[in-house]
Order: C-alpha cells, then structure tokens, then sequence
C-alpha cells in the first residue's frame, strides 16, 4: 500500500459509456476507506438515507454466529478524487491495479449497513480483517451522481417474501421445524403456499408459509421441550388439527375448490392459523393428557363468514379485521367452542 494511496487489484469495466472498477477488498480496510459521512447533513443535499442504527447488532451478530457461512453482496461506493487504473499488462486492459488517493472522499451508495456491521464486527472479532468483500466503484468528481445512483440502485430493489425467506431458510430452528412438520402430515403439503405474502387467487393452497411459521411458533411458546419433543408435538397437533377440519380435507381430495374455501371461509386465514397455535399451546399446558380430545370439536365450528359469531369484531361489514384485538378475539372465541 503506498503511502499516498490505496491500491488494489481490480476488474475495470464500461456501463452507461462509463468506466468502473470492481475490486476485492479486507475487511479491515473498511473503515479505513469510508471516512466521510453526510449523515448530519440535509436530506436534500445527502447521498442517500440516514443509517438505522437499530439493524446493526442483529447483522453484526450474523456475522459472528455464521463465521462460515455468512454472505454479504458487494458494497457499491462512489469515489471524489484522483484514481488510477494500471492494467496487468498490454495485452489485457481490463484487469490491473486500482489506486486511490488516500484525500479521496469514498461514500457508499448501497450497503451502508453492511459497512457498519463490518465495522462492529471486527471490534469484536478482529481475526474478520483476513476476509474480503467485493466492492464496485464509480469514479464521480464532486459526488454529483450519488442522488441519483442511490436511487437507481434501490429502485428495483424487491425484499423477498417472509415465506420464501423460511422456505430457504436452512439455519433458522424454527424455519427448519416448521418445514418437517409440513413434510410429515399427509396431504398438508398441498395447502401451504411456500411462496407468497398471500395466497393466489388460481392457488390450489389455502395458507401461506408464513401464517403456519407463526401459527407453530404460537403453538410452541414457551414450553419445556427438547427439539426432538417440540417437532413430535407440533407434527402430532397440526395433524390433529387437520383431521377435524372437513374443510381442508374436501380441498385436497378435490371436492372443493381451494379459491371458494378462502373466499367463503374462516379457516385458512392467517388469524385463524395463529389462533390455532395459541389454543394448542394452552391446551397443552393444562391438559397434556388429553388436549386432542379437546380438538375433535374443531369439526362443529360453523367457518363459514356468515355464522353470526363472527360479527362479534371479527367481521365488520363483510370484511375480516385483521388486530391484535381480532386475533385475541378469534383465539377467545375457539377457545370457548372447544372447551364447551
């Protein structure tokens, strides 16, 4: 490293008629690189949104927990000063050294989190400053494109949905339960969607993933069980669950189509599934002999949206309220049902 400047083997490239670099880079060498902040400045003038200090520890810690299978895309940064690219040799003019003036002003335009879990990071772990992250780098006098780039870079950006987060989610305790005890009923494969925030209308589903991740993880709320247990649990009273509901049942065997269950009924909706989770989580508590017994009633519940119970703050004007108040009232509801 010169002492005028930082240099580093890089990849330059042309995109918009523009060069720019792609380089690799330790990860001690972050804070090193980004020591100019607009934070404090107007948000008119800024080059992009003010850090949320609040997503840092939880990605620090993702770091730390998954010191082998941690990923972290590239950080994209602009760069206000003087830069020089020296290819390898005559022959390939797109792969070299890439140095920069160390008075050059660096300002990240996408990962500005990532670079403060880095930063936090290697407080806690300085052995982290031997790995490397991959940056892109635009050279941009006066910062003049930053705005825009900024805007470019989070214009198309979509955060996947919470099931397809579980779905893939391989590291998780409760993503990765969640998805055996679905694999383990019968039929019950069928009637989750593992993609979406909500069911499709054309889906042969009647809930997503992520309304039975919470649903389970109601279920399972503080109980002493060891994994082995929880997973038996969980398994035996969805499968409980599933056997006194007529209507799942007519689903999967065709009787009924999935579209008219979801419009006509109760049952495959989120609150429900919740409510579900929290009833067997109670009945279990207090009666772990004998709470299946107690799910049998599930079977003379009148689901439909037109049973008058269901006026009672649940259903307003012929739509489903969705609060903490609608969802207490559901489990209240159940609750009463099945214990009478």
């Amino acid at each position: 490293m010169n002492p005028a400047k930082f240099s580093f083997p890089a990849v330059k490239g042309i995109q918009a008629n523009m060069e720019y670099y792609v380089t690799m880079v330790p990860l001690d060498c972050i804070p090193k690189l980004f020591t100019f902040s607009d934070e404090n400045m107007p948000p008119e003038v800024r080059s992009q949104r003010t850090l949320n200090k609040s997503r840092i520890p939880e990605m620090c810690n993702y770091i730390l927990q998954n010191p082998t299978s941690y990923v972290f895309s590239a950080l994209t940064a602009s760069i206000d000063g003087e830069v020089c690219f020296d290819p390898a040799s005559p022959d390939n003019s797109t792969v070299g050294t890439l140095s920069i003036a160390m008075s050059a002003k660096l300002l990240i335009n996408d990962g500005q989190h990532r670079k403060a879990a880095i930063e936090a990071a290697l407080k806690k772990n300085p052995n982290l400053k031997y790995e490397h992250i991959s940056m892109v780098l635009y050279h941009d006098i006066g910062l003049k494109r930053s705005q825009q780039m900024f805007s470019d870079l989070n214009r198309f950006a979509i955060r996947p949905t919470q099931s397809l987060n579980i779905l893939y989610d391989t590291r998780g305790k409760n993503s990765i339960l969640v998805k055996e005890v679905i694999d383990a009923i019968p039929g019950f494969n069928t009637l989750v969607d593992k993609e979406h925030t909500s069911v499709p209308n054309r889906s042969v589903a009647l809930f997503t993933l992520s309304a039975f991740y919470r649903g389970t993880t109601a279920l399972l709320k503080n109980l002493e069980l060891s994994p082995e247990e929880q997973r038996d649990f969980a398994i035996k009273y969805w499968t409980t669950v599933y056997e006194n509901m007529p209507e799942w049942q007519k689903v999967n065997t065709g009787e009924v189509k999935s579209s008219v269950v979801r419009k006509e009924s109760l049952s495959p909706l989120s609150i429900t599934i919740k409510a579900l989770g929290e009833i067997g989580n109670s009945f279990y508590t207090k009666h772990p002999k004998s709470w299946d017994k107690k799910m049998k009633k599930l079977q003379n519940v009148d689901w439909s949206k037109k049973n008058k119970n269901w006026a009672n703050g649940i259903i307003v004007n012929g739509s489903v309220q969705l609060s903490r108040a609608t969802q207490q009232e559901m489990v209240n509801i159940l609750e009463k049902t099945l214990t009478e």
